[in-house]
């Protein structure tokens, strides 16, 4: 990178959480998107697990995606709070073959606005996907059905997605990453940067004492 465009180029780091049942496929589109891999044999994932995507999202943007795959923590629920602390975007995943799994969107929607919310007050945007779709019977989701749950739960949208099949992964990150975004041009700048700056601070030291020891 030239010398110069360093300081137009601008860089966001953003957690993004993927929560849903156990066993939708959370994990499995977290690695698709992530890795490009596809695998039918994942450990079911112990508290937390994240990966990092990195977008030239523009000439002059670069983002920095943290997925977060939370697992299991209805077992220690308490633990919720400090997994989507400082989230600014989420996926709510089900199984399409599964109707139990759309049954409880509701309550995983409601438990992300309980915990987590934006600097303005608002909700986190949250998009929900409808995973395995390359196993549906036809005709079995109502798009209209789903526009309209999609309103009144408060998602910004859905997508049918298949991890294995590569279907719609990229596509609803990339709807999710805009939305984001959007909230944050919708910040003052001052107060953006000085956030940067104090997570720098915080960083930089415990950095430089682990390389030397």
């Amino acid at each position: 990178m030239a010398g110069g465009s360093v300081s137009e180029c601008k860089e966001y780091l953003f957690k993004v959480l993927v929560i849903g049942e156990l066993g939708v496929g959370k994990t499995s589109i977290i690695k698709r998107y992530v890795h490009q891999l596809f695998s039918q044999h994942y450990r079911a994932t112990i508290g937390v697990d994240f990966a990092l995507k990195v977008l030239n999202w523009d000439s002059k943007t670069l983002v920095r995606l943290q997925l977060w795959d939370i697992a299991g923590q209805e077992r220690f629920g308490n633990m919720t709070r400090v997994y989507y602390k400082e989230a600014v975007g989420a996926f709510v995943v089900f199984d399409i073959t599964r109707g139990s799994t759309f049954e409880a969107v509701s309550k995983w929607k409601h438990d992300l606005d309980s915990k987590v919310k934006l600097a303005n007050g608002n909700p986190i945007p949250c998009v929900l996907l409808a995973n395995k779709c390359d196993q549906k019977k036809d005709g079995s989701n109502n798009s209209s059905l789903m526009d309209n749950f999609c309103k009144e739960a408060g998602f910004l949208g859905w997508f049918e997605t298949s991890a294995k099949e590569n279907i719609n992964v990229d596509e609803a990150a990339r709807f999710l990453v805009e939305n984001i975004l959007l909230n944050d041009k919708g910040l003052p700048y001052e107060e953006n940067n000085g956030d940067k700056i104090k997570l720098d601070q915080q960083t930089v030291p415990a950095e430089s004492k682990s390389g030397c020891c």
